[in-house]
């Protein structure tokens, strides 16, 4: 009996992918990305967020918005009848509790030298998210609904580098081998005070981990796996499944957050049929601000723990490994710990600027092939005066792989060690809501039979 799926498949032709494309990329220029305003900022930094990016007000925001909104002047199609009438209908739909934070990002990335192949490839990642506030409906006060759908297409370069973390994680989610569009946020939240919340239903993972300077779900900050959340989770924590928790709030943010998650990835099905029946998984962080120097950060400690039993690595898309059996082990743990902190920020807008970020986190070594991790890095609004809108990032990552795993790992790829990769980005924000990145990547291979990979292409991101 085949499995009930919550999907909507299309199939992806090049006619109907460039009539697509024009009327996102038309839409997207004249109306730009919606801003949810004041009350949603840092709401890309917890799962169960009523919303999933925003500005606020002033539309210069870097920090908790990262890159997305763009937030140049229309340019004169403010003028424009038809961007006035687009621009009325979605604040009539945002009035009563209706917004929309959607994207397409393309990949234009390679391997010029070293990896696998030498070849280009072309991928493109959707990203549709709908928030319903039933407040604002007048249904239930406090009562929010989050609804994202997410697909795929194309080749991604990250099978041709030879490298465990993928240089474009975001080109291989939410299902690596399909192209098909899957509900990847079927989530519930009430809030029971301004400082705690409730949350149940299907999330995806990927905002977890938040940090200023090094998150962005692989499409407004740095591409490679290795920055865009904790790599160390990967083994316990499945990209999109069911689950429920609560968070402890902090000036709108999350302080403290308790997931209660199924054990195994159900990206591309509802998940019931399956509720816990390899186990549950259990996630916490605490995400305490600090003002070292006067100025804004962040320190945060998470730990996972999974009482799966593991028979095998399976295909996960935020890792490259390929399929083989393991020694069979009950249950996997992991802790983590990342930091940011503002070293420049602009005295009217502080979360405007730049400064570090660092993360480090272990494993135990039975079931994970990554045993521990290392990664740091610069990040936030770019320093060119005259470009406000625009970032960048530079980080460094190294991935130390198990003793145990490793050794079964040698059996399929050959030797086997520890990689560490270097990834360069430069966010140039075109528009109100389109933003061209090129970026560079050298990934020393952990297979030490591959030779050391350099990555270089362009993803360009339209928001709507």
């Amino acid at each position: 009996m085949k499995k009930r799926t919550w999907m909507f498949a299309f199939k992806s032709t090049t006619t109907r992918f460039v009539l697509g494309f024009l009327v996102v990329s038309f839409s997207a220029l004249v109306v730009g990305p919606s801003q949810a305003g004041a009350e949603c900022a840092d709401c890309d930094c917890h799962l169960a967020a009523g919303c999933d990016s925003c500005c606020d007000s002033g539309c210069d925001g870097i920090g908790g918005c990262d890159t997305s909104c763009g937030c140049l002047s229309c340019e004169g199609l403010e003028k424009c009848e038809l961007c006035q009438s687009l621009a009325r209908i979605r604040k009539s739909f945002a009035d009563c509790g209706i917004t929309m934070e959607n994207n397409v990002t393309q990949f234009y990335m390679g391997t010029p030298s070293g990896g696998l192949n030498n070849d280009w490839g072309y991928a493109r990642h959707g990203d549709y998210v709908m928030n319903f506030d039933f407040g604002k409906m007048g249904i239930q006060e406090g009562l929010f609904l989050k609804l994202r759908a997410e697909h795929r297409m194309g080749d991604s370069v990250s099978q041709n580098t030879g490298a465990l973390m993928p240089a474009t994680v975001a080109a291989d989610l939410p299902v690596s081998d399909s192209e098909h569009v899957y509900l990847t946020n079927v989530l519930l939240t009430q809030a029971l005070s301004e400082n705690f919340i409730l949350f149940a239903g299907k999330m995806d993972t990927l905002d977890g981990d938040m940090n200023a300077f090094a998150h962005g779900r692989g499409i407004r900050q740095f591409s490679n796996m290795a920055f865009v959340s904790s790599s160390i989770a990967l083994r316990t924590v499945p990209y999109s499944t069911l689950g429920a928790g609560f968070a402890f709030l902090h000036e709108g943010s999350p302080l403290l957050t308790f997931l209660v998650l199924n054990a195994t990835d159900t990206a591309n099905s509802s998940g019931f049929s399956e509720l816990f029946a390899n186990g549950v998984t259990l996630l916490s962080e605490l995400r305490v601000p600090t003002n070292f120097f006067g100025l804004p950060g962040h320190q945060l400690l998470g730990g996972t723990w999974s009482s799966r039993k593991y028979v095998s690595f399976g295909q996960d898309p935020r890792i490259v490994l390929p399929n083989i059996p393991v020694a069979e082990q009950d249950g996997s743990w992991s802790l983590y710990w990342n930091c940011d902190q503002y070293l420049v920020a602009d005295s009217q807008n502080p979360k405007r600027g730049w400064g570090y970020f660092a993360r480090a986190g272990i494993a135990d070594q039975g079931a994970n092939p990554i045993g521990y991790f290392l990664s740091a890095g610069l990040g936030g609004s770019s320093p060119i005066a005259c470009r406000k809108a625009d970032s960048f990032g530079v980080g460094y990552y190294y991935s130390g792989t198990s003793d145990k795993v490793g050794a079964l790992l040698e059996a399929v790829a050959g030797p086997i060690g520890d990689g560490q990769g270097i990834e360069m980005f430069y966010n140039v924000a075109l528009t109100r809501a389109i933003t061209l990145t090129p970026d560079l990547q050298y990934l020393s291979q952990a297979r030490e039979n591959v030779d050391d990979a350099f990555v270089a292409g362009a993803r360009m991101n339209i928001a709507f």
